[in-house]
């Protein structure tokens, strides 16, 4: 009989494919949230007395051999927490707050001083209970039943109507639970969940909850793996390409089975779902799978013509693989993929589909500012649209897997990817992290984040770790060998990357491990390493780290890079000539990729301001993220420790080219200009509001793509100024300040190319505001992102305005977060109120599902005219 299977999309609602007898169910609302352990718990879950529970879930969802069995002969399903009442299906959770996952506990606040500042002064740690009660119809019974978590943060433990059935405890990985045996078919069942953050376990904000989403799958008893459609692309040529289909075959069952696997080639929509009719159909393959076994088929197929996948034309197929017994579908599922080459060349860069492609590249974190590591669809697409609008074309997933939603971003709006799977392997950088799972978890984890993510086109290298301590060691490169290795068995299409952040990594056999030399912070070392070893691909893993605050400036202007702050207010200027010892100047980092053109390119540190890490005023905890020796460690912690004397300076990064609001900074122009070189576009710096500096000078930097360009001040010329090699930016460093217009005029190759002006301007006057959208989904996750500019009465923006703004929305919607991109502010996200920082706010709000019609959203500041927006949601 077929019933409804949910294919993910982009969106909150997913499609349905009415022909399978598989069913993939959204599990994300209903859910009821506590924290802390019941009074009864005692010890009992600490992880150290767990781990021996969750190893043997980790081999078998995984399908390795187990590296050891409980000393107490307890496995999923064998053991009854005694005691701990949270477990227990009966327990009374009427008094349990509602809500609906994704859910970051940590970001609800409140902030405080005495927080560590790394990871943003919030409480995102601890221990933290999810239950739900659920039904599953009688007709059920039979099948298997699996919940799938994208990601919980961390330590995860499940149980099912009181039983333990498993869990995971790295909170980036996505895992599966198995809970057909414990399952009551006919019945109300509840699910217990527990996580459990030890708090020195991150250098950045890491979130706390079940933050991303969970899905009820249910299938045959013999279906598909997990994960279990590979699809590769060996052979492409500009008539035809191999497409070769590979499937793993789960038998649950306690006899020994024979199906029929058959495989269809569909050309793709842009969210990855079949049009029309089969392009292609395979042979039908007998699979013979012993009991409680696996089989492995595959097929292989010629695409005719093949439409490519690339950055412009983001073509995709779709592979469905169909299971049959007796000419009936028992299991059927969509894989959708891209034909691309990729090829990573020592001599010629990156090449896709054999076109020199720059790798234009940004570091992120995961979090999404304001909302916190809750994932959100709306969120990480305007993230992408943002960073896409500057001329990025690359995301680095730092320093772990990323959300799966992210990867179906970048596939449907054409960015490359390189997946990153730890930021430490068996030597920890703090007290908590990622070391003490490795010697345990490290191939389960790793495997997850390939076999999970190797059918996206998006994804182009896998890195294996980011500044590892054990990269001056024997060890470790015996560590590395071994990390490569597993993922060469489950991907061999593409290259493997290391972050490294010591030169000597590049010469003392680490590189050997890998297929790229990844350099950190090592611009001047390119040419030595091409000549040392010309064999190998180069690329900068990580760069720059120049830091800056949205519209802050700082006199004189200093070009020592370690000045540029305000140690009274605790910004940063945005002149962009600052960073930590370690970094540099984009600058910096261009001249040297210019000058060794062999260079694939880089990743920034980062795309955008987040939560944590706040360099350079974290002297509270002296966050010495980039030294690998303890000589290095105790020299930055004497540096560090007089930058800043208080205790609670800022919560959030200096890093982004955006801040954490989504508001671009002045470097965001800078990358724009070299990055979409064919764009005419010049930027002004900084803004023309100085009343007290009449007469003062005041430095004017130009960001443009043009090669000549001459500066006006209140009409009158102060020079005309053609680019040298190896300047990435026109600069009169000697005006003099009055109020009134710059204006530049930009040339390029001879012609008039753009031209710009900034004005000084009034006072504020009233306020205005501008939604990224103006149709919403009623869906109960949609967002939109309304910036709210405090302006004068030309309507110009008044770049120093501080304005405090209130918001409130009528409607079938409701204020979700509030920001302003100030890395200093302790004001707490959720909330209706919000000052301006240097003329900006931000505020999101989000529709309320299955609740249509118009929503109103309105902003007021007392002695500034109000603003108010109608928006549509269906």
């Amino acid at each position: 009989m077929a019933v409804t299977v949910f294919i993910p999309t982009l969106h909150a609602t997913p499609e349905v494919q009415s022909d399978s007898p598989r069913e993939r169910l959204p599990f994300n609302r209903g859910w009821l949230f506590s924290r802390n352990d019941p009074p009864d718990a005692g010890d009992a879950l600490v992880y150290e007395r767990i781990k021996d529970w969750l190893l043997p879930c980790g081999d078998h969802l995984l399908n390795l051999s187990p590296r050891r069995h409980s000393p107490l002969g307890t496995g999923p399903g064998e053991m009854r927490v005694v005691g701990i009442s949270y477990t227990l299906a009966d327990y009374d959770d009427s008094r349990w707050r509602k809500l609906n996952l994704p859910h970051d506990w940590g970001i609800e606040g409140p902030f405080h001083p005495d927080l560590t500042g790394k990871t943003a002064k919030l409480p995102w740690f601890g221990v933290a209970w999810y239950r739900k009660h659920f039904a599953l119809p009688a007709i059920d019974t039979g099948r298997h039943v699996y919940l799938d978590l994208d990601g919980a943060m961390a330590y995860a433990t499940v149980w099912i109507n009181g039983i333990f059935a498993g869990g995971w405890p790295y909170g980036y990985t996505s895992w599966r639970v198995d809970l057909t045996p414990y399952i009551k078919f006919g019945g109300e069942n509840t699910l217990a969940i527990r996580l459990d953050n030890p708090r020195e376990s991150s250098r950045w904000y890491p979130g706390g909850g079940i933050y991303r989403n969970v899905w009820l799958v249910k299938t045959a008893p013999v279906h598909i793996a997990q994960w279990g459609v590979r699809v590769t692309t060996p052979v492409i040529t500009n008539d035809s390409a191999v497409v070769n289909v590979a499937v793993t075959i789960d038998n649950k069952t306690g006899n020994k089975s024979e199906t029929n696997v058959i495989t269809k080639i569909y050309q793709a929509d842009h969210a990855g779902l079949p049009v029309g009719q089969a392009i292609l159909q395979s042979s039908s393959v007998t699979a013979r799978i012993e009991a409680g076994e696996q089989a492995w088929v595959s097929h292989s197929l010629v695409v005719p013509s093949p439409r490519l996948w690339s950055l412009e034309t983001r073509n995709r197929y779709v592979a469905e693989t169909d299971i049959t017994r007796d000419s009936a579908i028992i299991d059927r599922v969509r894989t959708p993929f891209g034909i691309r080459a990729i090829q990573h060349t020592a001599g010629n860069g990156f090449l896709l589909n054999g076109k020199r492609v720059p790798i234009r590249g940004v570091c992120m974190h995961h979090d999404l500012g304001a909302l916190g590591t809750a994932i959100n669809f709306r969120a990480m697409e305007r993230q992408l649209e943002i960073l896409h609008e500057m001329g990025c074309n690359a995301i680095r997933t730092s320093h772990n897997p990323p959300a799966p939603e992210l990867l179906e971003l970048c596939d449907r709006m054409g960015f490359l990817v390189q997946a990153e799977a730890f930021d430490c392997w068996a030597s920890g950088k703090v007290r908590d992290d990622y070391s003490r799972l490795f010697p345990d978890w490290h191939e389960k984890d790793l495997r997850s984040m390939v076999r999970r993510d190797r059918n996206h086109p998006c994804v182009i290298q896998w890195s294996i770790g980011n500044e590892i301590r054990e990269q001056g060691s024997s060890g470790g490169r015996k560590l590395a060998a071994h990390l490569a290795g597993i993922v060469r068995e489950d991907d061999r299409s593409r290259p493997v990357v290391a972050g490294f952040n010591l030169i000597q990594s590049g010469y003392n056999g680490m590189m050997t491990a890998a297929d790229i030399v990844g350099y950190n912070y090592k611009p001047f070392e390119y040419s030595k390493i091409h000549r040392t070893h010309p064999q190998y691909p180069i690329l900068g893993t990580e760069t720059a780290s120049t830091i800056s605050s949205r519209g802050e400036y700082v006199f004189p202007v200093s070009e020592n890079k370690l000045d540029g702050r305000n140690k009274s207010t605790y910004q940063v200027s945005s002149y962009d000539l600052y960073a930590p010892k370690w970094g540099s100047t984009p600058d910096t980092e261009w001249r040297a990729q210019d000058e060794n053109p062999s260079v694939m390119g880089e990743f920034v540190w980062t795309g955008f301001d987040y939560l944590g890490e706040p360099t350079p005023y974290n002297s509270d905890t002296t966050n010495l993220l980039n030294f690998a020796t303890a000589a290095e460690s105790a020299q930055a912690a004497k540096e560090l420790d007089g930058l800043a004397k208080v205790r609670a300076p800022s919560r959030s990064s200096y890093f982004g080219i955006v801040d954490l609001a989504g508001f671009p900074k002045d470097r965001y122009y800078l990358y724009q200009s070299r990055w979409r070189p064919g764009l005419p576009m010049a930027h002004i710096l900084p803004h023309w509001n100085w009343p007290g500096r009449e007469g003062q000078i005041t430095p004017v930097h130009v960001y443009s793509s043009g090669d000549e360009a001459e500066l006006f001040l209140n009409g009158n010329s102060l020079g005309r100024k053609k680019r040298g090699a190896f300047e990435y930016r026109f600069r009169w460093d000697d005006v003099v300040y009055s109020p009134g217009e710059l204006k530049v005029a930009v040339w390029k190759n001879g012609k008039p190319w753009t031209e710009t002006v900034r004005k000084t301007t009034g006072s504020a006057a009233k306020l205005l505001l501008t939604p990224d959208r103006a149709q919403l989904r009623a869906d109960g996750a949609d967002l939109v992102f309304v910036t709210v500019t405090v302006a004068d009465k030309d309507g110009l923006p008044v770049p120093r305005a501080q304005n405090s703004i209130r918001f409130s929305v009528t409607g079938p919607a409701e204020i979700a977060a509030v920001d302003n991109g100030d890395a200093t502010s302790f004001a707490p996200f959720q909330g209706s109120e919000r000052a301006a920082y240097n003329g900006f706010a931000l505020v999101i709000s989000r529709t309320k599902p299955d609740k249509s019609g118009i929503l109103v959203l309105r902003a007021e500041s007392d002695g500034l005219e109000p603003a108010a927006i109608e928006l549509s949601s269906k």
